[in-house]
């Protein structure tokens, strides 16, 4: 998992500098992850990606570059909708790919906020239940 979140953050926030993403791997695995609620998404032979929760909070959904494009970001991030009454998650501004992906499945823009550590904008997103029949 550490590979993937490694792999897709280069790619993914290539407007960071990549010394940032390696000095990260060690509080990834030994900090963040076991912290956090994860599931993993695999085709027939391996793991394919993963999404991983802090309460209503999602930390990370991150797909193997080989194999995005397919229905896996998705399919995890449904499972997690179908779990929770409310996600939010910040996506950094410059991650055009990632703030489309999460438009397109029922997020909204909450505030614009800047990231501390890297200097980068980031959005901070939000997706609501929407609750059936009458509520009073």
């Amino acid at each position: 998992m550490v590979e993937i979140w490694y792999g897709g953050s280069l790619i993914a926030h290539n407007f960071i500098d990549k010394d940032y993403w390696k000095s990260q791997r060690t509080a990834m695995k030994e900090k963040y992850l076991p912290m956090a609620e994860t599931y993993v998404i695999s085709d027939e032979t391996e793991i394919v990606g993963f999404i991983s929760m802090v309460n209503s909070y999602l930390a990370a959904l991150f797909i193997d570059h080989k194999h995005q494009s397919k229905g896996y970001g998705k399919k995890l991030l449904n499972f997690i909708k179908g779990q929770r009454e409310k996600i939010q998650l910040k996506v950094y501004r410059k991650n055009e790919k990632a703030v489309h992906f999460y438009l397109k499945n029922g997020f909204a823009k909450i505030e614009e906020l800047l990231d501390d550590q890297t200097g980068e904008k980031e959005f901070l997103m939000e997706w609501k239940k929407i609750q059936q029949g009458d509520s009073g």
